[in-house]
């Protein structure tokens, strides 16, 4: 197989366009739009050969913004969008439209945004990810620690036809050095085969001096319970800003991966977002 480079976790945002509510002044240098232009330039340097644009609000707005971006650049693979999935019907009728976008191939909802940290797992949105699984979208996992993760063994339980993904590893206490019960729920997620995760955003769960040593013992784990075939890196841009830049996310990544096989880091950096979100 040809090596392809993937970035399978990036967001863009127009804040002159659309609402996004969590992004407020106190998020500093990323309180701004961010556009395709400005992440270019960077994609290249890097040798990233696509993209994947993941929801930044739960907007249908966001979603057609996102698909008119990857219209009108040749880099961008696959949009991960958003649907109401607390609402079953809806998301049967919208996906009806949205599904004859090739672009779209999966969505996602901003679970850690809601009050109630077991909102994934009431029972109208388990619905609503059958409905998912049925038009073959996968669903992105914002599986936040110590709220989220934990649910992943029961969605994968009850919507067995779904793939999934756990966005930034479910964000491991990675400054604090912690280790349990992240690491069991973990492996509790990837024993189902249907279940992927992110090396991504692991950055803004570090320590301000981070680089890949801090991160190595939460990434080689996740190639322990995953394997590379299940695993795909993503910058995770614009976040990544409030503590790197692309760059050194993408330098670091490459660290983490030294030593392994040619196989598995093709896997990590294109293969398996490739296969995932059938680019």
């Amino acid at each position: 197989m040809e090596r392809v480079r993937v970035d399978a976790h990036q967001h863009f945002w127009n804040m002159e366009k659309l609402s996004y509510p969590w992004l407020i002044p106190a998020y500093g240098p990323i309180f701004r739009t961010f556009e395709a232009p400005e992440l270019e330039p960077q994609l290249r340097s890097a040798g990233m050969d696509k993209t994947v644009i993941v929801q930044a609000a739960n907007a249908f707005e966001d979603t057609d913004y996102m698909l008119e971006t990857a219209e009108a650049y040749d880099w961008v693979g696959g949009v991960v969008g958003w649907v109401p999935l607390d609402r079953p019907d809806e998301v049967s009728r919208k996906l009806e439209a949205y599904a004859k976008n090739p672009y779209l191939k999966g969505v996602r909802h901003l679970i850690h945004e809601e009050p109630d940290p077991d909102w994934v797992i009431r029972p109208e949105v388990i619905e609503g990810l059958k409905v998912l699984a049925q038009f073959n979208m996968s669903f992105d996992v914002v599986a936040v620690f110590p709220n989220h993760l934990k649910h992943i063994p029961t969605l994968a339980e009850k919507v067995p036809n779904l793939r999934m993904v756990i966005d930034h590893l479910a964000k491991p206490p990675i400054k604090d050095r912690g280790w349990e019960p992240w690491a069991g729920q973990l492996a509790a997620a990837a024993a189902s085969p249907n279940v992927y995760a992110k090396i991504s955003g692991l950055n803004t769960a570090a320590s301000e001096k981070w680089s890949a040593a801090e991160l190595q013992r939460y990434t080689d784990y996740a190639i322990e319970v995953f394997g590379a075939s299940r695993l795909m890196f993503g910058s995770d841009w614009p976040v990544a800003i409030l503590n790197g830049d692309y760059a050194s996310v993408w330098r670091e990544t490459n660290a983490l991966l030294e030593g392994r096989t040619r196989e598995e880091i093709d896997a990590i950096l294109g293969g398996t977002a490739v296969e995932f979100y059938r680019l």
